[in-house]
């Protein structure tokens, strides 16, 4: 468990993340309320304190505005780039 506490920035990935981290405010969130994992559970296997975890999940719920316009812009990336994935069941063996 890292001691250091990290604050929550915008410079990497256009989206909210723990400073100095590549963990976004999103994944953390969905970490914790999306998949069931206990706040715990996700400082220890990311190397964080506990309370980055709640910091984040803060962040999340206190901009919502902010959060539902990141997760449109990454949802019109994903689908702006689908034509560029194969579907596995097109794959011939």
């Amino acid at each position: 468990m890292s001691q250091t506490t990290r604050r929550i920035v915008t410079e990497l990935h256009d989206e909210p993340h723990l400073e100095g981290r590549r963990l976004t405010v999103r994944f953390i969130k969905a970490q914790v309320e999306d998949r069931g994992l206990d706040p715990q559970t996700v400082a220890d296997r990311h190397d964080l304190d506990v309370a980055d975890v709640y910091r984040a999940l803060t962040y999340y719920h206190d901009h919502p505005d902010e959060m539902r316009a990141v997760e449109r812009e990454r949802a019109a990336a994903i689908e702006s780039h689908e034509h560029l994935t194969t579907d596995p069941d097109a794959v011939g063996d």
